[in-house]
């Protein structure tokens, strides 16, 4: 692969083998799914989904999930294709895109959730389905007690900044009787090893992902995420892990006449930017041998 980052989808068309799986991982608004677009056009092959919102049929917009007519253009996967009240986790995506790699046709396999790329290229243990009385409990704790029951070894791997992880971590502990590390320490062989894909890392620049962020927020808001979010509304749960996509806690603050309009959209492109923040993270300490492709 290349030793400088690119700045041309031709030159990571030229860079990639057409034949091997391609994974696409970047933070949100860096133009991924473009990027997976382009070369499903130019190469063949279906865009898999691994973006933990994009999962949730209620969210088209607020997800930034491609828009119907792009999604005509390529066949996609594992878009919007679960309900919001049935349970779904890394080990439910895992299992799906397992059966996907099965097919004939070449995946590419595009989102900003980091766990998914990891469950796949480094394996994922089958920890045993949280009962329903222990994720109840986990709804009412706050993420401090949470973390305070955690194991230390836990504690220290996690990212105790996301309340998802945090509360899945004390699950997986309440549970059973076991950390969520020592259970990621009996990890399997990966479905998917590195060495058979072809990784690509979105690296934008913060300004210029910032100055996106903002954008695409007016856009949503312009193509009907209120209108989306206020679907949502009779039935909304803020315990449910579809409902905290980011954008919706801040509009549903909105239509309940808590915050103006203009706080709703501040508050939600601040937690986009920090969401993205934690991505870059992610992606600076699993990705410096991707190949890097910087847009803008």
């Amino acid at each position: 692969m290349p030793d400088a980052p690119l700045s041309r989808v031709s030159d990571v068309l030229s860079s990639i083998d057409p034949a091997a799986p391609v994974l696409i991982a970047g933070p949100t608004a860096s133009g991924k799914s473009a990027l997976a677009l382009a070369i499903a056009q130019a190469q063949g092959g279906v865009i898999v989904n691994a973006d933990a919102s994009q999962v949730y049929g209620c969210w088209r917009v607020i997800s930034a999930r491609p828009p119907a007519e792009e999604e005509a253009l390529a066949p996609h996967l594992l878009y919007g294709h679960v309900a919001a009240h049935d349970p779904y986790s890394v080990g439910h995506w895992l299992r799906e895109v397992t059966e996907v790699l099965r097919q004939p046709a070449r995946p590419i396999i595009v989102g900003g959730t980091g766990l998914y790329f990891a469950a796949l290229t480094k394996g994922l243990v089958d920890i045993p389905p949280t009962p329903d009385a222990v994720r109840a409990a986990g709804n009412t704790m706050t993420r401090a007690a949470m973390i305070d029951a955690l194991d230390a070894e836990t504690a220290r791997r996690i990212d105790l900044h996301n309340p998802m992880r945090v509360q899945r971590a004390w699950e997986v502990q309440q549970a059973t009787g076991r950390g969520l590390a020592a259970w990621q320490d009996d990890t399997p062989p990966p479905v998917l090893p590195m060495e058979r894909c072809q990784p690509v890392a979105v690296a934008a620049s913060k300004d210029w992902l910032n100055d996106r962020i903002i954008r695409r927020f007016d856009q949503m808001l312009d193509q009907g995420a209120l209108d989306e979010v206020a679907a949502v509304r009779p039935d909304y749960d803020p315990a449910l892990p579809a409902h905290r996509a980011i954008g919706v806690p801040e509009l549903m603050r909105y239509l309940d006449g808590a915050t103006p309009l203009d706080v709703a959209r501040q508050d939600a492109i601040i937690a986009t930017r920090q969401y993205a923040k934690r991505q870059r993270t992610w992606m600076r300490k699993n990705t410096a041998d991707w190949l890097q492709y910087v847009p803008g």
